[in-house]
């Protein structure tokens, strides 16, 4: 899925030119989902959001690093992004463990030999450390 098409949904009411329809729930005229990178009149300026934080590639190695990196936050080795505190969420890293145990399970036979082993070697890592936290 390398070439990545922008999605319009059409099927749902209010949205059949493609746009979401205006939202006023604080009741001041304006639309209240204005992102960072959007300034006060709403606009989006998709330049400078791109200028200032670059997302990564969008594919399984990043997925599967990003449950990794969940799993670290909630076993408290790693810091809540936002506020550096280091906490411990024993059933969130279970939970996400064993979603990764499943995605193991759901795409074997479909990964290059690299994807195999980078979550293979991830899962025994989590769940050595999960045990050792959880005794």
């Amino acid at each position: 899925m390398s070439d990545q098409q922008e999605f319009t949904p059409k099927d749902r009411p209010g949205f059949a030119d493609g746009k979401a329809p205006e939202t006023d729930s604080a009741g001041d005229g304006k639309n209240s989902d204005t992102t960072a990178a959007e300034g006060p009149e709403g606009n989006h300026d998709e330049g400078a959001a791109d200028q200032a934080f670059q997302l990564p590639k969008i594919d399984f190695s990043t997925f599967v690093f990003s449950l990794n990196q969940s799993v670290l936050m909630h076993l408290g080795v790693l810091g809540d992004p936002n506020s550096g505190k280091k906490s411990k969420n024993l059933p969130l890293a279970k939970q996400t463990i064993d979603l990764l145990g499943m995605l193991q399970e759901k795409t074997r036979g479909n990964l290059t030999g690299d994807e195999e082993n980078m979550l293979k070697n991830i899962l025994y890592d989590l769940r050595i450390l999960y045990v050792r936290e959880k005794a």
